[in-house]
């Protein structure tokens, strides 16, 4: 059983590894087809990890010879394997999707560099969910930010350059104040260890109040520059927009999530709920920059025209709801916000997959360009439309389930005047996605001309995006089991 606790540094290794032998394969079949195994596996490492973690409780894994805190180590949690199950299952069937797109995307030249970008892109982001160790997050947000970067200008656009430059630029910004507020924290604690730097935190805070709350505000700048917080998330609607349809999956399902889990573990695992409490007014500031998100982007989201910036807007919104949560300050707030992401994660990479399949086969983007698609893709549009839907709240899907759970966890923190801004922000909502919906199945001047199933995508090609919408719906169908687990998970914090 002993072997188990090492799964998660085999499942970096493995996507690593898998990185270096792709460029000296010269079929793309072969590519693809390593890359696909290489992320099958890590799915299944990670599930029977979290049976491990569910069973037995988290442990501790040393890399090296050397004990922390002078080694480096992993501490898995339920709320780390929770996240690894999420973040290969999904990259797994957003790269299985890829194969049947991507070369309509980008030169084929290319296909190996951008498999390669995909593994190491998920080998770091798992790297930073896992980590005990600020260095070592550090080092792996740098990798992945620069593999982030290169899934977006793989398209070789004068406009995708332009994104990638731009989230290069301000990327680099956040990498700075995180490197900042780790050098304020390694000052005072002399650790870089999270479990280390926590024991020192507790018996020294009071003494060093002003350099924590600034090295707080730094992480919370820094990480939510990264994780498109509002208003740090000028990069986000160029990128998501101009990038292949499977980079803007990638990015917004998973690549926004990893920095959101390292700042909740920095938050409660490394300061810890005493020292927060100390530190209550920049969760308010999180909680309004949250609140703002939600409804400033979703009026952003409604004056689109381009259907992908319109999903790209909402992922701004969706982001708000996290840090909203996250903002509360209590456990049913940040359960919320982890519940959320697992939602986001599937939701999202499905309607970024959905609108890019009937960006293909119809060549519009335009909003307005994709009316009667619905019966020419009705399967599509119909995977779109249960997306749609969740994000709006309608109840049973786990969009509803998170929103309602927002508004407990405002009632609990006192915080009532809030359930406003999650009925206002679903209503908007409801603004931008129902239209395309609506124009898409219905309407005689739609419909005129269209032909039944005319462009429809292959159902083995459509299969990737089934199962992620079928997962977002087994969330909402279980959703009283998946809270509980996350419930176990997020307990010691409190």
């Amino acid at each position: 059983m002993d072997i188990i606790r090492s799964f998660p540094l085999v499942i970096i290794l493995i996507l690593f590894i898998g990185s270096f032998v792709i460029p000296f394969l010269k079929k793309k079949k072969l590519v693809e087809g390593l890359s696909l195994v290489m992320l099958g596996i890590s799915a299944i490492l990670s599930f029977i990890t979290f049976k491990y973690v569910y069973s037995f409780g988290s442990f501790i894994y040393r890399i090296g010879h050397w004990d922390a805190p002078w080694g480096i180590e992993f501490n898995i949690g339920i709320l780390e394997a929770i996240m690894s199950i999420m973040f290969t299952f999904v990259a797994f069937f957003i790269s299985w999707y890829s194969i049947y797109t991507i070369e309509k995307e980008i030169k084929e030249n290319k296909i190996s560099f951008y498999y390669i970008l995909i593994n190491i892109l998920v080998g770091t982001l798992l790297g930073i969910v896992y980590t005990n160790d600020l260095f070592n997050a550090f080092v792996f947000i740098e990798i992945s930010t620069l593999a982030a970067c290169g899934i977006v200008v793989i398209k070789d656009k004068k406009e995708n350059i332009k994104a990638a430059l731009k989230y290069l630029i301000l990327s680099s910004l956040g990498s700075g104040l995180v490197l900042m507020a780790i050098a304020f924290i390694y000052s005072i604690s002399g650790n870089l260890n999270m479990s280390f730097i926590h024991k020192e935190l507790i018996d020294v805070y009071m003494s060093y109040e002003k350099s924590i709350l600034i090295s707080i505000g730094l992480f919370t700048i820094g990480l939510g520059i990264k994780s498109a917080m509002f208003p740090l998330h000028v990069w986000l609607p160029d990128a998501h927009s101009n990038a292949p349809s499977s980079s803007s999956a990638m990015l917004s399902a998973l690549v926004l999530k990893a920095y959101v889990i390292l700042y909740i573990k920095i938050l409660y695992r490394m300061f810890g709920s005493e020292i927060m409490n100390e530190f209550k007014v920049l969760l308010f500031m999180v909680l309004i920059l949250g609140s703002l998100a939600m409804i400033i982007a979703s009026i952003s989201a409604i004056l689109q025209k381009d259907i992908k910036r319109i999903i790209a807007y909402s992922s701004v919104a969706q982001m708000g709801y996290i840090f909203f949560g996250i903002g509360l300050g209590n456990k049913l707030g940040l359960v919320s916000s982890i519940f959320h992401i697992l939602n986001h994660g599937f939701i999202k990479s499905a309607l970024f997959l959905s609108v890019g399949a009937m960006i293909e086969k119809s060549g519009e983007k335009k909003v307005l360009g994709l009316r009667g698609i619905g019966k020419e893709m009705p399967i599509t549009l119909g995977i779109f439309t249960l997306g749609a839907m969740s994000m709006v709240g309608i109840p049973v899907l786990p969009g509803f389930i998170s929103k309602f759970n927002f508004a407990l966890a405002s009632i609990e923190a006192e915080r009532k005047i809030f359930i406003s801004v999650i009925l206002i922000s679903s209503l908007l909502n409801a603004l931008y996605y129902f239209p395309i919906v609506i124009n898409g199945y219905f309407g005689e001047e739609n419909l005129e001309g269209k032909k039944l199933m005319s462009r429809e995508k292959p159902i083995k090609e459509l299969m990737p995006v089934l199962v992620l919408i079928t997962g977002a719906l087994y969330l909402g169908i279980r959703f009283n089991k998946i809270i509980y687990i996350i419930e176990k998970g997020v307990e010691v914090f409190f």
